[in-house]
């Protein structure tokens, strides 16, 4: 058993001190600026903030073509007084003019660039009259660890390191080689918009079936804080990037991947020269019905600066992945694989021995300046909570089984409440319908059921215990068929969709037997939605969820057999649960905390649903979702969601059918920008996006914040654990950034934090946080005193007695496959030729802040000094065994929360209903 698990992290050493680099700086200027703003004015005269240069291609540009160039500043191409570039040295004007001016050319039309090819010959000409001067380097040091510490205790950094460090960082890491096992790899730096990655280059080679595969090691590298951590700290991930050979796609069938571009400078050489791979997106442009660059690719510009090279044409990348990968004289292109363009015989992820040898190899390359964050221990042998036991003297799987069907019955009479519970099955392949009839009586411990209906009516009926369960089974037909969406481009997107979704709706109230006193669910199997994806938005899969909630039924999906390498009963078994669980009859078991925790003890959940004009109706809305569990409770009610236009707790299945209801049309406050972010508007750190509309964010932010302090005055009679993921919750809340945390206080908007306890007596505020897709969480290995490099679970954190944040790490579910030892995918042996194709399994972290607890100081501050105080690291230990339930592998975030977010699933709205741009509704 390991007692020690290492954070692949980094944090400023403080016997160094600062980090301090010189740099050449450049701001655009006021000159350049108002001639590129005249200029995208002109070209474009149809944007709504001509102010806003869009310098995402350029920066693209430079920092792939400009020798030295490390980083671009934010928010440059609107405030010319703000750095713009950083660089080890100043690039010479005779490489900055000539890609200025292919980066203007290319904002006109094809047939309308003239001016934006002079551009170049002005940037060089000696005529003042003509001349458009180009801005002076500056030369600044920087410090790359200044940080300033925010009243909570959080350390962070000065807002240009999140993107300047990272790529420092790289470039410092890419000029040193990586060798294991006899294989020496070479790193190149690709910019990314979280920071930095480093990707081996060329890339290794794996022979499976008669074909070479390619695939590459990737680093990770992005800056994050942690809460009341005194400093801010350097994430780096480990992970495998896989390359496409083969497209199993048809041209208008790839959304947008990307290509990684491999070229030499087109001028004498510089710092950092062949160490950075340019960034492009390949994808299909319906407008011009051919494959394009898209988003702001640099990709289309290097013929203009090169007009020697031969440089890869979408058509001929898409054709011949492999050809282009391999290289074409001195330029080489890979396209990064996805699972939606076909199989890939390398498997994903790097073995943890890989892992650790990685992160000692950036931990050499980083010294002196950071050093590696403290290792953690645990805080607790509870590791989970009272669970059935899988093996050992009278438990056989005989056993286990039997109490599981018990635990189900139970939970299910819970639920159902004396209501019979009417499933209507809508098949497609007999082998489903047969699987589905034979798995539920299985899962509840009943006899298998028998036919009680005509030929024409598959029936079938079990009752006992007090429940009654009859099933009906249907040919789908044109229920599962794909949406017939317009293809009328007049309209938008999301009219048409919504009027694919109103026929499927009546097709779907034609087949509906009404059944008032009765809990309905409804299952259908349908194809996954890879076969829909030649022709968007036809997946039927959301129009038949709004459908059924219509009809007061809750909705279950199972794909049919050829689209999933699953076995068929496997399949069957977690379309029940999942029904189940959509009917509330789940629980959590009882945790092996110790008395600490109240006996009385409720959990609410709130996790914010958030959809873009991208999200699954194409139609944007925020949603704040709150669950309740109350462990032990007699009778109905164990799982609750919260009603907030009635006010009241609903039970959980109402609370999915009331999230799917349309309401009435309202006027729009106005055209939402679609950022297609993580936030809808609002950035990783709180702040709005570039082109959100700040009345619009403010109002949803106040709106959120009204109905949480609302619900957290309706909690106060009872013992209540709050849970929040920090990551999607600050999205509308945004004191719960790590630098407005302070301990056992609760801020909203712009008022002063309070004291927890002002919002109840026994109030407990515990925020989780995971990597999400900005590896906000470090990435984690166990190891001992020997050597030895695996992975454990339990609650671990630093001897610090005052702690609050904690790490959590799952068992590894039994599910996945047993390997053996010694496998490395960067360098196979001859024993092991086959391990690049293996699947490594790399557990995440959970992160667990005890935000509010009744420390020594709470009791003080609220007059209850006599109390005995909480220990953080049982509230810990109690949100970490809230992951473990029986029917399943270990959850990614405490079950509270799962369901939470799990209910956004039935956040649906079509177009024309006020969820638009409105939380005014939201429970």
């Amino acid at each position: 058993m390991y007692h020690t698990i290492r954070n692949a992290a980094y944090e400023p050493d403080p016997i160094h001190g600062p980090w301090r680099e010189e740099m050449s700086v450049l701001r655009l200027g006021e000159e350049l600026h108002t001639e590129l703003t005249r200029m995208h004015a002109e070209a474009d005269q149809g944007s709504a903030r001509p102010d806003r240069l869009p310098v995402r291609r350029l920066n693209s540009l430079l920092q792939a073509m400009a020798p030295g160039v490390i980083a671009t500043g934010r928010n440059a191409g609107t405030d010319c007084r703000l750095p713009w570039l950083y660089a080890r040295e100043a690039v010479p004007p005779e490489v900055l003019a000539p890609v200025i001016g292919t980066w203007a050319a290319g904002m006109y039309r094809e047939e309308d660039d003239t001016e934006g090819a002079d551009l170049e010959e002005r940037l060089r000409s000696d005529d003042p009259a003509e001349a458009v001067q180009l801005p002076h380097w500056e030369t600044e040091s920087v410090d790359l660890t200044e940080s300033v510490t925010s009243a909570g205790g959080t350390a962070e950094p000065t807002a240009r390191l999140y993107g300047l460090l990272p790529e420092w960082a790289a470039f410092r890491l890419a000029a040193r080689t990586f060798r294991t096992g006899g294989t020496t790899l070479h790193f190149r730096v690709e910019s990314s918009g979280n920071g930095a990655r480093l990707v081996s280059w060329p890339p290794q080679r794996y022979e499976r079936r008669g074909q070479t595969w390619y695939y590459s090691a990737c680093l990770n590298i992005t800056v994050h804080t942690v809460p009341f951590a005194p400093r801010f700290r350097v994430h780096v991930s480990a992970q495998v990037r896989r390359w496409a050979t083969q497209l199993d796609v048809r041209p208008h069938q790839l959304g947008g991947t990307t290509v990684l571009l491999d070229a030499p400078l087109p001028w004498p050489g510089g710092p950092d020269r062949g160490h950075r791979l340019m960034v492009n997106t390949l994808g299909y442009d319906r407008r011009l019905k051919e494959l394009a660059w898209r988003h702001h690719s640099p990709a289309p510009l290097l013929p203009e600066l090169d007009i020697v090279r031969n440089y890869p044409q979408p058509e001929a990348l898409f054709s011949h992945p492999e050809r282009w990968i391999n290289g074409s004289g001195d330029v080489a292109a890979g396209i990064v694989y996805h699972p939606s363009i076909g199989p890939h015989e390398v498997g994903p992820g790097l073995m943890a021995r890989e892992r650790a040898d990685l992160d000692a190899w950036v931990e050499e390359g980083l010294r002196p300046m950071l050093t590696r964050v403290p290792d953690l221990t645990r805080v607790t042998r509870s590791n989970t909570p009272s669970l059935l036991p899988r093996s050992g003297a009278g438990h056989g799987p005989g056993v286990r089984d039997t109490q599981l069907s018990l635990q189900r019955r139970a939970a299910l009479a819970r639920a159902l409440n004396g209501r019979p519970l009417e499933i209507d099955v809508f098949w497609q392949s007999p082998e489903t319908r047969a699987a589905l009839l034979a798995e539920l009586p299985k899962l509840i411990g009943f006899p298998p059921g028998e036919s009680v209906g005509s030929a024409d009516d598959d029936t079938w009926r079990w009752r006992g215990e007090g429940i009654e369960i009859r099933v009906r089974a249907w040919p789908a037909g044109p229920l599962a068929d794909a949406l017939p969406v317009s293809r009328e481009r007049r309209r938008s997107r999301a009219v048409r969709l919504a009027e694919a979704v109103e026929g499927r709706c009546r097709l779907v109230a034609d087949r509906v037997v009404p059944r008032p006193d009765a809990a309905g669910v409804v299952i259908t199997e349908i194809a996954s939605k890879e076969r829909f994806a030649a022709v968007p938005d036809s997946d039927p899969k959301h129009a038949l969820r709004i459908a059924w909630a219509r009809q007061g039924r809750l909705s279950q999906f199972v794909n049919l057999p050829d689209d999933t390498d699953s076995g068929l009963e496997h399949r069957a078994k977690w379309t029940w649960l999942d029904a189940f669980r959509q009917l509330g009859a789940i629980s959590p078991p009882a945790h092996r905390v110790g008395a600490g925790v109240p006996g009385e003890l409720q959990y609410v959940a709130l996790w914010l649903v958030r959809h873009t004009r991208k999200g699954p109706t194409r139609r944007p809305v925020h949603r704040l979702v709150a669950v309740r569990v109350r462990p032990g409770d007699e009778g109905p009610g164990a799982i609750e969601g919260w009603d907030a236009e009635r006010a009241e707790w609903v039970p959980y299945a109402k609370l999915l059918l009331l999230l799917s209801q349309a309401v009435e049309p309202v006027a729009e406050t106005g055209k939402e920008t679609d950022t297609g972010g993580p936030g809808d508007g609002v950035t990783a750190r709180g702040g709005l996006r570039p082109g959100a509309r700040p009345g619009v964010e403010q109002h949803r932010q106040r709106e959120a914040e009204r109905q949480i302090r609302a619900l957290l005055f309706q909690l106060r009679g009872r013992p209540t654990l709050v849970l929040a993921d920090a990551g999607n919750l600050r999205q509308c809340w945004p004191r719960l950034r790590n630098g407005e945390l302070d301990r056992d206080m609760l801020g909203f908007g712009t008022e002063p934090a309070q004291r927890h306890t002002l919002y109840g007596d026994d109030l407990r505020v515990v925020l989780v946080r995971d990597a999400n897709a900005r590896e906000e969480v470090a990435e984690w290995y166990a190891h001992d005193a020997k050597g030895s490099v695996g992975f454990a679970e339990g609650v671990w954190g630093t001897a610090e007695t005052e702690s609050r944040v904690f790490a959590s790490t799952a068992s590894k579910p039994h599910t996945v496959a047993k390997l053996p030892k010694g496998l490395m995918k960067l360098a196979p042996t001859a024993q092991s030729r086959t391990a690049p194709g293996k699947t490594a399994w790399n557990p995440g972290q959970l992160e667990i802040t005890v935000l509010g607890c009744l420390s020594e100081k709470a009791l003080a501050d609220s007059g209850r000094e006599g109390d005995l105080p909480d220990r953080p690291a049982e509230w810990a230990t109690l949100t970490h065994q809230l992951r473990y339930q029986d029917d399943y592998p270990p959850l990614a975030r405490p079950l509270p929360l799962h369901l939470a977010r799990l209910a956004g699933e039935y956040v649906l709205p079509v177009a024309g209903t006020k969820e638009e741009g409105s939380m005014s509704s939201a429970p």
